[in-house]
């Protein structure tokens, strides 16, 4: 079998791919449900933001009437680490074409004590149901082509340490955001790239929730290292994605205080918007 049909033929689909067994979620009561974090979407052994906000989306989304995630705030409370958890889900409103609910992440401390590591606020719909009608002055960003970009496998980890998340990603960064790889930081707050999952899962809006917060951090190109930790971050899930890969493009226009936003897009191979987010992240100076 030739290597093009031997890969497509082991494709995997939404429900039936490492995302989805990884973000899976066990109830164990009502709106209670037990999961273990995967150590395969780490970096520098603390589990990714996406990642996380992807399985308290999975829950929310069992929880509440409605399928799809249309807005999502998180705010991160300490690093949660691989290994079991669990989600407690309360039912806020339920709407018509809207329903809100909020969700908690738990891990235990090494003395057997309950640990919020992550808080969210969320209100779900469903997508498929939204009409047609776009009014926008937003563009895809400019992005080369993918043979002309470059992924984790094409030079050096983009952190010091593991990063275990780097294999589960298809990830191939625009050149021209990639001077602090070489040592040469642009000092523009820009990251830019095509995303997908190393599997070939296609998107869903789930997935649009790992995919605003897998690019390394917009910090790099202003010149610092280091782990970027997420304090807040919020979603906006516009429609659901066409298949194939998506471009990602993510901002920064503020560094004070140890402090960065960073503001995301991300695009489908149809030129529509999909997603949208913000985040407050924190660095480390000096």
């Amino acid at each position: 079998m030739p290597e093009a049909a031997s890969a497509a033929a082991t494709r995997a689909t939404i429900g039936d791919s490492e995302f989805d067994r990884d973000t899976a979620v066990t109830p164990r009561a009502p709106g209670v449900y037990d999961l273990d974090l995967s150590a395969g979407w780490t970096i520098i052994n603390a589990v990714n933001g996406g990642y996380l906000l992807a399985v308290l989306g999975r829950a929310l989304g069992d929880a509440l009437p409605h399928p799809d995630p249309f807005t999502v705030s998180a705010h991160y409370l300490t690093a949660s680490r691989p290994g079991p958890a669990v989600v407690r889900t309360e039912t806020v409103r339920t709407g018509r074409t809207l329903s809100t609910g909020q969700a908690s992440l738990f891990q235990y401390d090494d003395e057997g004590n309950e640990v919020e590591r992550i808080r969210v606020l969320a209100s779900y719909g469903d997508l498929d149901t939204l009409p047609d009608d776009v009014r926008t002055s937003a563009e895809p960003p400019a992005i080369p082509p993918m043979d002309q970009c470059f992924g984790p496998e094409d030079g050096p980890a983009p952190v010091e340490g593991s990063s275990a998340i780097a294999d589960r990603l298809m990830l191939k960064l625009d050149p021209a955001t990639l001077g602090w790889a070489l040592g040469q930081p642009s000092g523009r707050g820009e990251m830019r790239a095509w995303f997908g999952l190393a599997d070939g899962r296609d998107a869903d809006p789930l997935s649009l929730l790992l995919a605003v917060d897998a690019l390394p951090p917009t910090a790099f190109e202003l010149g610092l290292k280091g782990w970027v930790p997420t304090v807040e971050l919020t979603v906006h899930v516009r429609c659901p994605p066409a298949p194939g890969p998506l471009r990602v493009s993510i901002t920064t226009r503020n560094l004070a205080g140890g402090f960065l936003e960073e503001d995301a897009e991300v695009w489908d191979s149809a030129d529509r918007l999909v997603a949208q987010s913000r985040q407050l992240a924190r660095v480390r100076l000096g």
